[in-house]
């Protein structure tokens, strides 16, 4: 006879071989289970020890599912009778591996995150599904080389997200790249780091990109600082300015969901009624970029009019970047100010 295992580890290894070896695909039986048990934990039991533990662990609210199937034995006495033989458990994990694929490839080309933390995530990400998820994501172990050399972006996420909650301002320094494509923080004229001291309301990604929204004390705008260029930050003990105070805001606190629609490139500046006549071709980029909340009219086979409202450096932006299929309409100053900016780029072309 062999040691009795103890009850908890049994229990938390059997667990542990469903989360590895098994998903709707791939299951194993009572008999499998005791063998990789002995395997690779160095433990030793029984079927029933097995079972009864696949037992507790549903009844504890875990999600495995198994296969029922009732076979008659004839008992000591000579008589029939039924017994139920459980096979084929299998644990059904959080994330399924489209869910778990769609994550890892979020971190692995995500700009913000450095390479190192990019593939430490990816490798706990991996760790949520079994062996044969981690098998078929290993040839995109390797991040692309476009990624931030800022270590700090996560303790900036928990500072930030602390911050935010408690309605603090922060202080930090901020970088910018340079011709040695490396990060340096920005100065004062008389060569000193500078230092900016800030209200956060939110985070939010935009195009790869991590951004914080805010308010630099020195003014009364909204701003967006990228948090991957956020270095030295340190919560205050000052509140917030409120966000409804802030030129822009519409005297009303921040709507995420609105704030993002407006400034599709995350400029600051004010908003504006936009009225612009497209090529139909661009239609799917108008969506993408505005959102559905747009208005069409005058619509011909070939174009459109669009009516959005959006933040002004974002529609000069979309302006210029389809200039052969954009041309706006109202307001007049912005249709100037592109007008005159594009004669310009032309004149560099002569």
């Amino acid at each position: 006879m062999y040691a009795k295992p103890p009850k908890k580890l049994l229990i938390m290894n059997i667990l542990d071989i469903l989360r590895k070896y098994t998903d709707e695909n791939h299951r194993l039986g009572q008999n499998e289970i005791v063998e990789i048990l002995e395997r690779e934990y160095s433990m030793k039991t029984d079927r029933k020890s097995v079972k009864r533990n696949l037992m507790d662990l549903i009844e504890f609210g875990y999600d495995i599912n198994y296969s029922d199937s009732l076979r008659m034995y004839t008992n000591r006495k000579g008589e029939q009778e039924e017994s139920h033989i459980l096979s084929d458990f299998y644990l059904n994990h959080e994330f399924t591996d489209s869910e778990l694929r769609l994550l890892v490839d979020s971190v692995m080309f995500s700009p913000h995150i450095p390479p190192k933390q990019s593939e430490q995530l990816v490798e706990k990400l991996r760790g949520l599904s079994n062996i044969y998820f981690a098998s078929s994501v290993r040839h995109i172990t390797k991040p692309p080389t476009a990624k931030t050399d800022n270590q700090q972006i996560f303790y900036n996420i928990e500072l930030l997200d602390e911050a935010i909650h408690k309605g603090v301002k922060v202080r930090f320094q901020y970088a910018e790249y340079r011709t040695d494509k490396r990060l340096h923080r920005r100065r004062r004229s008389d060569g000193s780091v500078r230092t900016y001291i800030i209200s956060p309301y939110q985070m939010a990604a935009k195009e790869g990109k991590y951004y914080l929204i805010c308010n630099y004390e020195r003014f009364d705008t909204i701003v967006n600082y990228r948090i991957d260029r956020i270095f030295n930050l340190e919560l205050l003990d000052e509140p917030v300015k409120p966000f409804e105070k802030l030129h822009g805001s519409g005297g009303k606190r921040l709507n995420l969901e609105e704030y993002m629609r407006k400034h599709v490139y995350m400029f600051s500046s004010d908003d504006v009624r936009a009225v612009f006549r497209i090529e139909k071709a661009l239609l799917s980029d108008v969506i993408d970029l505005f959102g559905k909340n747009v208005t069409f009219s005058d619509e011909t086979v070939t174009h459109v009019t669009v009516t959005a409202n959006i933040n002004e450096m974002s529609m000069e932006q979309f302006a210029k970047s389809f200039s052969s299929k954009v041309t706006i309409l109202k307001p007049a100053t912005l249709a100037a100010r592109v007008q005159t900016d594009l004669e310009n780029a032309l004149s560099h072309y002569r």
